[in-house]
Order: C-alpha cells, then structure tokens, then sequence
C-alpha cells in the first residue's frame, strides 16, 4: 500500500523501515520478557540479538541464491548496495538456526528459554506481516465489507491487520499463562503457538495470493494445521503430567 515514504526528498523503503523499528522493539520486548518466566536477562537478550543479526545476513544470501543470475556479474552487489533486497522467510528460517545453536553453546534450558524468547518469535511474525501490508506483494481476497482496503483499484480484506490481531491474541495468551503461580515450564510457548496458529488457519483463507497444493489446498492453512494438533496435544500431555489436587 505504501511502499516508500518521502522525507524532505528522500525516498526510504517502508518494509525496510518497518523491519528496523521491529526489531528494536522486538529486543526491548524480550529484555523484559525474560525475567518474567526467571531466565537471564542477558542471555536471553543475547540470544535474540544474535538470531536479528543471523536473520538479517541470512535474508540477504537468501535473496541472493534465488536471483543469482542478477549477482553473478558484479559480486560487489551481494553487500552493496544492501537495499536490493532481502528474502523475509530465508531470514528467519536462518535466524532461528543459529539462535538455536547459540542457546545451546551458552547451557541455556531449551524450555525456559524458549518460553522467554516466544513473545519475541511471535512479535517477529507480526512485524513480517505489517511489513507485507505497508510495503509487500502480499494482498487479501476481494471483499465488500466496509474495514476493506483498497489495492490495485479494488476491495480486499486487510488480511495482514488480521494477523496483527492474531499476534496480539498469542501475545495475550503468553501473558495469562506466565501470570504469578500459573507458570509452567513450557506450556506458555505451547499454548501461544496454538493460539497463533489457530488464527493463522483462518485468517488466511481470506489471503488472495498464496501459495497452494493439490487441489487449491492453502500451504499455510496446511501447516497451521498441523502445528495446531501439535500444540493441542503437546497442552494435554502437560495437563496430565500436572501433579492431582
């Protein structure tokens, strides 16, 4: 919708801006997610500071494997000019590789520490997908309803808005099971990943350009199925294992 925003004459990518101030907020936020589930601070800080540097080195090689042809001729192109493009998923698959082994490098518990880092996960999906809205290819279905937006001359259904909204719902759940006495090691992630993936599964049947298998099956419906009956069944098996009142 608004690809580049024009200050005093200066052009700035708005994707690349939305990503920047997200991943400020998105350290600050897990800075002080950290001490609410007890792990260290400035471990958990350091892990996530090491995932947005890997994320941003890999979302660059990424773009650039895919559209190699366009780099084989002048190498120097690869680190400059860095505003060529970047490969958003690329980014975060290699993001969270190398936090991972990172964690593991420092002894940090798996489950703490993931339950600490999941507000983070989460706010890096919701910035991937405010990024898409102001700036990326991605757009909604055709739609009347009157909170539609139009692109490319016609209504569609602001489908990214309806991931923000997902977002701040696993956000929430987050909260409520890290809340005093009701903390649990590794159900908050659990029950945030379910949360998020559940909205996922319906909200993206209102995106318009996706991609599909078989018979028009939505990809992304499809995994937030299946990581949905993960996380439910992960949730029961920790209800069982609860000590009986």
């Amino acid at each position: 919708m608004f690809p580049t925003l024009n200050v005093g004459g200066v052009v700035f990518p708005t994707t690349g801006l939305v990503i920047l101030l997200g991943a400020w907020l998105g350290l600050a936020l897990v800075e002080r997610t950290a001490n609410r589930v007890g792990q260290n601070q400035q471990l958990i800080y350091g892990v996530a500071v090491t995932a947005v540097f890997a994320g941003f080195v890999g979302a660059r090689l990424a773009f650039v494997v895919q559209f190699w042809p366009a780099f084989q001729e002048n190498l120097l192109n690869i680190i400059w000019p860095l505003n060529t493009g970047y490969s958003v998923w690329g980014g975060v698959v290699v993001g969270l590789v190398v936090a991972f082994f990172y964690a593991r490098a420092k002894r940090l518990p798996f489950w703490p520490a993931l339950d600490a880092l999941t507000p983070g996960l989460v706010f890096a999906l919701m910035v991937v997908s405010l990024a898409d809205f102001v700036g990326g290819p991605g757009y909604g279905a055709l739609t009347a309803v009157p909170w539609g937006v139009t692109q490319f001359g016609v209504r569609r259904h602001p489908v990214q808005l309806y991931e923000l909204v997902v977002g701040g719902l696993a956000l929430l759940a987050w909260w409520r099971t890290t809340r005093g006495m009701r903390y649990e090691v590794g159900r908050p992630f659990w029950v945030a990943a379910a949360v998020y993936s559940a909205g996922r599964l319906f909200v993206d049947a209102f995106r318009d350009n996706v991609p599909v298998v078989g018979d028009g099956y939505h990809l992304v419906q499809i995994v937030s199925l299946v990581l949905l009956l993960v996380t439910l069944f992960q949730i029961g098996q920790l209800a069982k294992s609860l000590p009986e009142s």
